[in-house]
């Protein structure tokens, strides 16, 4: 979308939630709140909406408060607070209707307060920070464990010819866990650009060589990737790690060199 189309539709869109008493506040998040980052062609609107108690689930049914609703061709509930949203241009939003107590169940970090009726900004300050805090105590050691016991399960269900799973405890789970334990052991410079609630978020740019690398081993059929995955992990982490599980690494490197198979 066009960034003075993206601006319009997020004027139009606080003007509308600003003329209803029923809502407290509108919070931009992610590019939606432009702190240092400028929406692009690829950006949605990604925001949550406060309003008072009794009301919050009738906003999630009818969207006709949403800018040029009759447009819509496709919304889907995503979560118990959450929907997306998607028009006929192709412009997506993705968004969360709370009231002010479920507001707290939320999880930030970029965001920008554009309508504020119900002491908003101090919420969402309190939620960074919780946010922050929840990152901040994340477990390697338990991250790395998950990232091998998925490697295993992978490389399993492959050999049973179960390629899809397979390749999805491979490629998705298993990825997940390594990309959160890289982005607490890899050195980083002061002004990252990580996004510290979804580790596969701009991790090319902070770590350039190590995105080309883990991109190209995405590419390789299931059992080759675990392998792979294996030893890249190995090679980031194995001085970098304070309890690095060495003798489990080699155990599951021998399981994964008889291709997942039992022993």
């Amino acid at each position: 979308m066009d960034l003075n189309l993206y601006r319009s539709f997020t004027h139009h869109l606080r003007a509308r939630l600003e003329s209803d008493a029923r809502v407290l506040g509108l919070v931009a998040l992610g590019s939606m709140a432009e702190l240092g980052r400028t929406p692009d062609a690829w950006s949605d609107h990604d925001f949550f909406v406060i309003t008072i108690s009794g009301v919050q689930e009738s906003f999630r049914q009818d969207l006709s408060w949403l800018p040029d609703s009759e447009r819509i061709v496709l919304k889907v509930r995503e979560t118990a607070h959450g929907l997306k949203v998607l028009y006929d241009d192709g412009h997506l939003l993705e968004f969360a209707i709370f009231d002010e107590a479920e507001l707290h169940l939320a999880r930030v970090n970029d965001y920008r307060v554009l309508l504020d009726r119900a002491h908003v900004e101090a919420t969402l300050r309190h939620l960074r920070t919780k946010s922050a805090a929840e990152a901040a105590s994340f477990d390697v050691e338990r991250d790395f464990a998950l990232f091998l016991s998925a490697l295993w399960v992978g490389a399993g269900r492959t050999a049973r010819g179960e390629v899809l799973s397979g390749s999805s405890f491979i490629k998705q789970h298993a990825l997940g866990h390594l990309l959160r334990v890289l982005t607490h052991c890899l050195p980083m410079g002061s002004e990252t650009q990580l996004d510290n609630l979804d580790p596969f978020r701009r991790f090319e740019r902070e770590f350039p060589e190590q995105g080309r690398t883990l991109q190209r081993l995405l590419l390789q059929e299931p059992g080759l990737c675990a392998r792979q995955l294996l030893s890249f992990a190995e090679e980031q982490l194995s001085h970098r790690m304070a309890h690095y599980p060495a003798r489990a690494v080699q155990v599951l490197r021998n399981h994964l060199e008889q291709g997942g198979r039992p022993a």
